[in-house]
């Protein structure tokens, strides 16, 4: 269960605002941002883009940002890209602190092998957790490991970091061992389906 790591990045404030001004940054290779919590007022500010797009390939990156001279620790809550270029457009982050809690989708990751001539598969790749903003896991790990046929793991099943606490309903199924279905058996289906087909009627 890897933890996330606090990433330092330089922030510089801006003044001016627009699409205009959005993409004279991006000419520049900075990504406009805005930085919003605890009842303060929205700062905006612009971020070094190459290195944020570095970062951002894991997800609820926390960056302790630079902003002359005065350090602030922010949560990226959300990207916007260009559907087209899957260019970065805009990022909105918001300030925590340590100590405290902030809710995050955590992707689960399997190990092992279920019983041999079965597979495993994910019904729910993320579950909703609860922890310090500090301390939030990259993925949360569950055990596949001699599970057979039918078998099931629910949200309550997958062990969690300490200080973690689940939010996702815990009856939440997220991962199920079945038995893949051979090429005979669908072809059988299908000429059974066949057989059961009334005879078209010829036309009068």
């Amino acid at each position: 269960m890897a933890k996330k790591e606090v990433n330092a990045v330089a922030a510089e404030l801006r003044e001016s605002f627009g699409k205009g001004a959005a993409r004279k940054l991006r000419v520049l290779g900075k990504i406009p941002a805005v930085i919003y919590g605890h009842g303060t007022e929205p700062v905006h500010v612009s971020l070094p883009a190459h290195r944020i797009a570095l970062l951002l390939r894991r997800a609820n990156m926390i960056l302790e940002l630079d902003i002359a001279g005065a350090k602030q620790l922010v949560l990226v809550k959300d990207v916007q890209k260009d559907p087209v270029k899957a260019i970065i457009e805009h990022i909105d982050l918001v300030v925590v602190r340590k100590g405290e809690k902030v809710q995050v989708e955590v992707q689960v990751h399997m190990s092992g092998e279920s019983f041999a001539g079965t597979i495993a598969d994910f019904d729910t790749k993320t579950l909703l957790l609860e922890v310090e903003a500090t301390d939030i896991p990259e993925n949360v790990t569950v055990s596949i490991e001699g599970l057979e046929d039918g078998a099931q793991v629910h949200a309550k099943d997958v062990p969690l970091p300490s200080g973690a606490t689940l939010i996702s309903d815990e009856d939440v199924l997220v991962v199920y061992v079945h038995t893949p279905r051979g090429e005979d058996e669908e072809e059988a289906e299908t000429e059974v389906i066949t057989a059961g087909t009334p005879a078209a009627t010829p036309a009068a």
